[in-house]
């Protein structure tokens, strides 16, 4: 598959906070379609992972709202991404929505598809 569109994509979390859709988009990278509702905290749901944080690089476009990334173990380590900014998280992150959020990255997709694997696992 090379395009696809949000009703498309499989649902690959769904929660009263996020709802993340994911997809193999061609070679080795995934495109997931994100919503994170304001407050929308993923630090719990990583928990267990390395350092308790993402390990998986996301190249992405933030389509609306407002985006803090933890990303250090002291609370000033942060980065605060806003609508209409392209980024690149790299490993070791903690996405937390300042307000409600969407956006879309591409993501190595067997490091992607561990860290969905360990959040649904969690149910």
């Amino acid at each position: 598959m090379t395009a696809t569109t949000w009703d498309e994509t499989p649902v690959a979390i769904r929660t009263d906070e996020a709802e993340l859709r994911s997809t193999e988009i061609g070679g080795d990278l995934s495109v997931a379609l994100v919503r994170l509702v304001k407050g929308a905290d993923m630090g719990p749901a990583l928990k267990g992972l390395p350092d308790d944080v993402c390990p998986c690089p996301h190249w992405g476009y933030l389509l609306k709202g407002r985006l803090k990334l933890r990303t250090g173990a002291a609370p000033e380590a942060y980065e605060v991404y806003e609508e209409g900014q392209a980024f690149y998280w790299a490993p070791g992150h903690v996405p937390e929505a300042l307000e409600d959020c969407e956006y879309v990255d591409f993501s190595p997709v067997q490091e992607f598809d561990r860290v969905i694997s360990h959040i649904t696992a969690q149910g």
